[in-house]
């Protein structure tokens, strides 16, 4: 029994203690439910290169999504963000920067870099021309129209150029199995797998570097969420469905 002259016992700092393990404990479960949605679910990523202008520009933040790739495998007209597969990305788009920004793009919650964006032209077995006689590109032998999201498709002589010289005569394939053949959609700046192609003068280069394994791709790119008034759904381009299987 406590004697009425005795002090009660303070509980001030009872409370605040337990404030402050309730406010960690939220901490941990935030940041555990942002691992498990950017390791199974969505993640986030910038643009780093105007090389799918006019629809993603420089420094966009869009969003990719992964599930659509759990049972499935990338299509052709995706746009999809995959692991560099061999000295694609430069130097200076090798991912965040800073102790604190690679820690939260490792949790999910800052715009990941080191990776590339591109759409998916042709998946196993297909095989890409370049170009017919209104420079459009043939997959399997249907050509694409794609000027509603190719770069200034006005005034560029075809939708393919391989190289500086902008050569528009070019066959690519068949793609191995489980890789994939992937362009920009700003054709003339791009460092995509036409660009990766051999030369026919080019002795020392090694034939396939232009096709890379589907294991690389992260996710496929929905949403562009950075900057507000760029901010946007991004959908399958319908040309796409018109190509049929490789025979």
């Amino acid at each position: 029994m406590t004697n009425s002259g005795e002090a009660a016992t303070p509980r001030p700092q009872r409370k605040h203690r337990s404030i402050l393990i309730e406010t960690l404990l939220l901490v941990v479960i935030a940041l555990v439910v942002a691992v498990v949605l950017k390791t199974f679910f969505v993640q986030a990523f910038y643009i780093p290169s105007p090389s799918m202008v006019p629809g993603l520009v420089k420094d966009d933040r869009i969003l990719v999504e992964k599930p659509s790739y759990w049972a499935g495998e990338p299509q052709r007209g995706d746009v999809v963000v995959f692991e560099d597969p061999g000295h694609w990305l430069p130097d200076e788009d090798s991912g965040p920067v800073g102790p604190v920004a690679t820690l939260l793009s490792k949790i999910g919650l800052y715009p990941t870099g080191g990776h590339l964006v591109k759409r998916v032209i042709g998946v196993g077995g297909d095989t890409i021309v370049c170009c017919d006689d209104q420079g459009r590109i043939s997959v399997n032998g249907q050509p694409l129209d794609e000027d509603d999201y190719v770069n200034e498709p006005e005034t560029s002589p075809c939708r393919g150029p391989r190289g500086p010289g902008g050569d528009c005569s070019w066959t690519a394939g068949p793609v191995p199995d489980g890789d994939l053949f992937v362009m920009g959609d700003n054709r003339y700046d791009s460092d995509d797998s036409s660009a990766h192609m051999c030369s026919p003068d080019d002795t020392a280069c090694v034939p396939g570097q232009e096709f890379f394994s589907q294991d690389l791709v992260v996710g496929k790119v929905f949403a562009v969420m950075l900057p507000r008034d760029h901010a946007t759904w991004l959908h399958r381009p319908d040309t796409f469905a018109d190509v049929p299987d490789a025979p």
